[in-house]
């Protein structure tokens, strides 16, 4: 079964600072959402594979951040650990149209399906 995302309006481009985050609370959980320093858009669970800070307030390098509490660096295109560690954060499709970013979400129902 294809799932289809729900797109909701998260707000402007501009109200994510370059190379910097935004977390926006989901019925899923927080999600963290991060604009790169060419404005590339990614989205991932705002919670490190590792012991669960918040990404979001971590340091944006390129595609990657690093998390505040134990250095682990996270692609944000694949939620991967990079290097040695281990483990991976769940990502969310996010898109920008009109300079507003749109998060995909897929409702409860759908992932019970």
């Amino acid at each position: 079964m294809t799932r289809h995302p729900t797109w909701l309006d998260i707000g402007a481009l501009a109200d994510i600072p370059r190379r910097g985050a935004r977390q926006v609370a989901t019925p899923d959980g927080p999600i963290a959402v991060f604009r790169t320093h060419d404005d590339a858009v990614f989205a991932i669970e705002d919670r490190c594979p590792h012991k669960g800070g918040p990404l979001s307030q971590g340091i944006v390098h390129g595609a990657s951040v690093t998390c505040p509490l134990h250095n682990w660096v996270i692609d944000l295109q694949t939620g991967a650990a990079q290097g040695a560690d281990e483990g991976c954060a769940r990502t969310l499709p996010v898109r920008v149209s009109d300079d507003r970013v749109l998060l995909g979400l897929h409702m409860a129902a759908e992932q019970a399906a």
